[in-house]
């Protein structure tokens, strides 16, 4: 309890505390701007190379994966590439649009370690529909 007195006691007390609450934290922390695509819901960038990626413990195979240049502040990201045979539709120096994956606190989904993307499109052509073959993919 506070006295008559202890208003210097509440607010520091006050302030101490704030850092409990995660909307104080995240805004103090700005943890969205540390993500590479600074806190955009999705991103443009340009393959440098295929790869494939094993999983993790439980599960077995490889995951078809692309490395991936962000234009806008030239980071490379690993991205998954969704679909059976979605990897052959993409070339190098292609570009492609990426979205989070959605993993818990924005980390990797299941077995994919490593892998917090997602390819989405590819030369501005959604690769569900390049993969389902109702489009063709453009070259550049």
């Amino acid at each position: 309890m506070v006295g008559e007195f202890g208003g210097r006691k509440a607010k520091a007390t006050r302030k101490k505390f704030r850092w409990h609450k995660i909307h104080y934290k995240r805004r103090m922390l700005k943890l969205w701007k540390k993500d590479p695509l600074k806190g955009a819901p999705q991103g443009r960038g340009l393959v440098i190379d295929k790869r494939a990626v094993e999983q993790k413990k439980p599960a077995s195979g490889l995951t078809k994966a692309v490395r991936v240049q962000l234009i806008k502040n030239n980071i490379q990201v690993t991205a998954h590439v969704p679909g059976e045979g979605a990897i052959d539709h993409i070339n190098e120096h292609d570009e492609v649009v990426i979205e989070s994956i959605g993993g818990a606190q924005g980390g990797p989904k299941g077995s994919m370690v490593g892998i917090k993307y997602k390819v989405i499109a590819v030369n501005g052509v959604a690769l569900s529909e390049i993969v389902s073959g109702k489009k063709q993919k453009p070259a550049r």
